[in-house]
């Protein structure tokens, strides 16, 4: 949590937390909140960072850690952009899984997971809107010329500032929880979101694949490849299971 102190800019950085968490963490009607499960999928994130951590130590990697930093900023922002390229034909295929009579409750449902990526491609548009205008700013001071233009060309960048950086910490405090709860789509079906984290592991894992493998003997590179996405999956199939046997959530159900 961001303390409470830091003046402007912690209330700042508290506003666009907030709104993120009012629009990817709310529970919505199809969602379940189980503590075991969270325990789960929070120890399987931190083998996988200890694993990459002694793999990279060991074998080291093409830029250094600065290169590592950038590629999980990359991946933080990828994820997202991934989840709404590919997940509107997961759901069209969930909810045609699912029996006839429960397909109108599941679609009806889907304004949750709209309203998330409504917000998210809103923040992403509106932070370009903002570069462009700030960078015609000059331009549009030229045009009017005079003091007017002058005044115009220097305080537009300015107003668009906080807005820029507004929406870009919205993004970052996003871009986590929209990965995490795929857009909430756990409003939709609780056993959904298992189903997309599945998919953007591995259609995340090839994307990544252009970067090259990791360093190392051939057999620890395919482990590097391969066990991402396998325990991602191990970890999706038993929470279907524990939804299943818990919950009595399916699928079908």
């Amino acid at each position: 949590m961001l303390s409470r102190r830091g003046g402007c800019l912690g209330a700042f950085l508290r506003s666009a937390r907030a709104k993120a968490d009012s629009i990817f963490t709310a529970s919505g009607p199809g969602r379940v909140m189980d503590p075991t499960i969270d325990s789960v999928q929070k120890w399987r994130a931190i083998g996988g960072a200890v694993a990459s951590f002694l793999l990279i130590w060991t074998y080291g990697i093409d830029g250094g850690w600065s290169g590592v930093f950038k590629d999980g900023v990359g991946k933080l922002f990828m994820a997202p952009l991934i989840l709404i390229l590919v997940g509107p034909l997961v759901i069209l295929g969930f909810i045609w899984y699912a029996p006839a009579e429960r397909r109108p409750l599941l679609r009806s449902r889907l304004r949750h997971p709209l309203k998330a990526v409504g917000w998210y491609v809103g923040a992403v548009a509106g932070s370009v809107a903002c570069l462009y205008a700030g960078a015609q700013g000059s331009s549009l001071g030229s045009v009017l010329g005079g003091t007017v233009g002058m005044m115009v060309g220097g305080a537009l960048p300015l107003v668009l500032l906080p807005v820029l950086l507004w929406m870009v910490a919205f993004l970052f405090f996003s871009s986590g929880a929209a990965a995490r709860y795929a857009f909430n789509t756990a409003d939709v079906h609780a056993a959904l979101p298992a189903v997309l984290t599945v998919v953007l592991v591995w259609v995340l894992n090839f994307v990544s694949l252009g970067d090259g493998l990791p360093n190392g003997p051939v057999l620890v590179k395919i482990a590097a490849f391969l066990g991402g996405p396998l325990s991602v999956t191990a970890v999706s199939c038993w929470e279907l299971h524990y939804l299943r046997t818990r919950h009595r959530v399916r699928i079908r159900g």
